[in-house]
């Protein structure tokens, strides 16, 4: 019974010592490399177990693999033994078993890990976290696009993980995240030592449309392109470029957002402080054209101080046309100083003042009554405009185009591009307007032929034509028309057919109408005036003559 029991504690104790040396399969064991043969590492994990390794497992990537016989590593025992009766372990496998433990505690305490990238794959790149592959999307490798990652490959840094599931075998990681908080650290100690109107030294890390980015020793401030000089700055590279040192004085600092205000006039004297003294109201000058807009030009004076040629004061003449057609950029011109307001930093400018006012000008060469020639260059509702010297159109008026025809009728005659002669009428500078004549060229024949005739007066005509209604004459090359019932005192020579054309007849003058430029004549009128005069010389109604002894003596008187 004795030798019984002690056999069964034998037993127990052996079962108990195999239990303790064997170790579970799933498990990460320690080991030791015994010999280095066909690219492998055979490595004793203990209880009379052995197994093979590839020596590629024992390598960091990009680096060669770092094991010599002797070195304890730790390995995953996969199996107990194989076909071969060795026992089936991992290197890597344990590793990533580690760094899984690791990381989880690094990812639940929020820590920093370090790692190595690569590889590159779709959207990232692959990390190594010491025996761990993790992804790094393309967007968390830095704060900007990185263009080249060819320096980052394979350099042990720090990252943050953002993502990790054990089961499926994913991490993500973020470099940017490491690299932001190390800025905000680096910018808050940075902005902590400045003040606003501070001058520094940064250099030009970034050119945009609106201005420049400059490092300031760890963080960025915007100089942006209106705060660069006094003059008109139409694109910051016309002044900065890339890696330039530049003196900026600090603006505005945001302490909320990090956000740095520069700016480099503020450290140059203000062109502005003596620009009432050197461009008193009134006085010319020669500037640059900077500038064109749909409304004006702006003109720069000198650097820092520029000027708008509003575009009502660009010409005399030409009122509706774009500014561009006027002056073009860089051009140089003369202008005359309208306005200064010193509070907005403005500058009115002439350009038109520059020069005569072509319509005193014209004034002064061609009073009224001055003969002018010039070009038809367009035809309205209401007359002719003619190009004169200078540049300037004068009107003619309908009314003015002709004494014989109606304004609309005598329109019909003209066609652009035609040269005509007038007479200058009138010349109103303030207004702008000039007005012309062509009617009046050799002046007024009416005027000149009734000047001498009145009311009552008898004139002599010549018949030019015979209608049904009376007959069409002529005085002085001034048309008129005596009217049927005016051709004679008898009801019976009333007849226009008793005339001929070219007959020379004898007619009083009943009415003389400017405005319409014709004669009322009348040949009945006349014979009532010779037969009342012949009563009053000859005779009187109640001397016993008769009408026709009057007349008869009157005319024997006459011969």
């Amino acid at each position: 019974m004795a030798q019984n029991a002690s056999m069964e504690e034998f037993e127990a104790l052996l079962n108990e010592n195999l239990e303790m040396d064997t170790p579970d399969e799933g498990s990460v064991v320690k080991g030791k490399v015994i010999a280095i043969e066909a690219g492998q590492a055979i490595i004793d994990v203990g209880y009379k177990m052995e197994g093979r390794v590839d020596l590629k497992e024992f390598a960091n990537p990009g680096e060669q693999p770092d094991i010599s016989v002797g070195d304890e590593v730790e390995v995953y025992l996969r199996a107990a033994e194989n076909a071969r009766g060795e026992a089936v372990i991992s290197h890597e496998m344990a590793r990533r078993e580690a760094a899984w433990d690791r990381l989880e505690k690094a990812y639940a305490d929020e820590e920093r890990v370090e790692g190595a990238i690569f590889g590159r794959v779709k959207g990232g790149f692959t990390v190594d976290l010491g025996g761990a592959v993790a992804f790094l999307p393309g967007s968390q490798v830095d704060v900007r696009p990185v263009r080249d990652a060819g320096p980052l490959m394979g350099l042990k840094q720090p990252f943050q993980i953002l993502k990790m599931d054990r089961r499926r075998g994913n991490i993500v990681v973020s470099r940017r995240a490491i690299l932001e908080e190390s800025r905000a650290e680096q910018r808050a100690e940075v902005i902590a030592n400045l003040t606003e109107g501070q001058a520094v030294d940064g250099v030009v890390k970034n050119i945009t449309e609106y201005g420049a980015f400059v490092d300031l020793g760890g963080v960025d401030g915007l100089l942006h392109v209106t705060d660069m000089a006094w003059r008109r700055v139409n694109h910051p590279s016309e002044i900065l470029s890339i890696g330039e040192t530049v003196k900026v004085q600090v603006i505005k600092i945001n302490k909320e957002t990090h956000r740095i205000s520069l700016g480099m006039k503020q450290l140059q004297e203000d062109p502005w402080d003596l620009v009432s003294a050197k461009y008193p109201l009134g006085s010319t000058h020669t500037g640059r054209v900077t500038n064109i807009t749909d409304y004006g030009a702006f003109v720069e004076l000198e650097p820092g101080v520029e000027g708008l040629v509003h575009v009502s004061e660009m010409s005399w003449t030409k009122k509706n046309v774009h500014p561009g057609k006027i002056v073009s950029t860089s051009q140089e011109v003369e202008v005359m100083v309208l306005e200064i307001d010193p509070a907005k930093r403005r500058v009115s400018l002439g350009l038109k003042q520059t020069m005569r006012n072509p319509w005193e000008v014209f004034a002064e060469q061609y009073p009224p009554g001055t003969e002018v020639e010039g070009e038809v260059k367009n035809i309205t509702e209401f007359g002719l405009f003619v190009g004169m010297e200078g540049d300037i159109d004068g009107m003619v008026h309908l009314s003015d185009l002709s004494w014989d025809e109606r304004g609309e009728d005598a329109i019909q005659s003209y066609k652009k591009g035609d040269v005509v002669q007038a007479v200058v009428s009138d010349v109103d500078v303030e207004k702008e307007r000039i007005s012309l004549s062509i009617k009046a060229l050799g002046g007024d024949k009416f005027s000149e032929a009734v000047g001498g005739v009145k009311r009552g007066s008898i004139v002599t005509v010549t018949v030019t034509a015979i209608e049904d209604g009376g007959i069409e004459v002529e005085y002085e090359g001034m048309k008129s028309f005596i009217r049927r019932s005016d051709l004679s005192r008898d009801r019976s020579e009333q007849r226009p057919e008793r005339f001929s054309v070219g007959d020379k007849v004898d007619a009083r003058v009943t009415n003389i109408d400017s405005k319409t430029r014709r004669l009322g004549l009348s040949i009945k009128a006349r014979e009532i005036a010779e037969e009342k005069e012949a009563v009053q010389q000859f005779g009187s109604s109640d001397s016993g003559a008769s009408l026709g002894d009057i007349l008869g003596a009157a005319l024997k008187g006459d011969k």
